[in-house]
């Protein structure tokens, strides 16, 4: 293979597209979240997994755990929670178990702000996602994001 093969063009091209997307799009609900709910769109990614946990097995994330489902370091992840912590979004705890472990909460007031927020999310992901539909070089990555979506659609 040479650096002009055309395998490695189309994964680079297809990899730039991809990139451009995602660029788009966090642009897009960063303003939107930050304009009308004083969210950063990484703050409302951390709000919105853990809102998802449960009391069940499992069902609270260890740091890590949250970590890798927001895409950030641990040690990124814990200064987030500490600033959505001091704001009163969140709340840490030991873990009833394993005193070692410490597990974190959204609060009251990150649940009503999660709920304030998740329509301007949404709107702000849609609009972008109609917007790259038009661009020729991004349409199929649009086609494959909204395909994921559509069993959940359905049911």
């Amino acid at each position: 293979m040479t650096a002009t093969d055309p395998a490695l063009t189309g994964l680079a091209s297809g990899w730039g597209a991809l990139s451009l997307l995602h660029g788009r799009i966090e642009s897009r609900v960063e303003r939107a979240l930050q304009s009308g709910h004083g969210l950063s769109a990484r703050e409302y990614s951390l709000l919105d997994v853990l809102s998802r946990q449960h009391d069940g097995e499992g069902g609270h994330l260890q740091m890590k755990q949250v970590a890798d489902a927001v895409v950030l370091s641990q040690s990124a992840t814990t200064r987030l929670v500490t600033r959505l912590e001091d704001r009163g979004l969140l709340s840490r705890y030991l873990c009833p178990t394993d005193r070692r472990g410490i597990y974190t909460d959204v609060t009251p007031a990150g649940r009503a702000l999660l709920d304030a927020a998740r329509p301007t999310n949404d709107a702000a992901l849609r609009q972008a996602l109609d917007e790259a539909a038009g661009n020729p070089e991004l349409a199929s990555l649009v086609a494959a994001i909204e395909a994921i979506d559509a069993p959940a659609r359905r049911s």
